[in-house]
């Protein structure tokens, strides 16, 4: 029980450290917010219309595919380094990897989800 107490401790001692610089900050800063000091910016251009705009899902789809498919490349770089000391198995592995990252693209590619519109 002596070894959850001890992190019980450390996340009320984090967490008194992230609220004690909220507020200290929030006593040191100054506070004078008018329209102008509130608007969004958006590289040097002033907004018009309404901040709520609706926007396709294909975009969020299509940065998820991309993310996977970075992680791909970061798991190849290490395997790729150490590929002669690994031997066959290893070289199995990736290949099965690679077929299903492979399978997912065509998967992603079908459904229509690379489609820029």
């Amino acid at each position: 029980m002596l070894e959850y107490l001890a992190v019980l401790i450390f996340i009320a001692a984090g967490i008194g450290v992230v609220l004690f610089t909220f507020f200290f900050a929030r006593l040191l800063r100054p506070s004078n917010p008018y329209p102008e000091k509130t608007i969004n910016y958006e590289c040097s251009e002033l907004p018009f219309g309404t901040p709520w705009v609706q926007f396709n899902n294909r975009f969020y789809i299509f940065g998820l595919i991309f993310v996977i498919f970075d992680v791909e490349a970061v798991f190849l770089f290490p395997w790729a380094v150490a590929f002669g000391q690994l031997g066959l198995y290893a070289l199995i592995e990736m290949v099965i990897f690679i077929v299903i990252l492979f399978y997912g693209i065509y998967y992603a590619w079908r459904k229509g989800a690379l489609k820029w519109v």
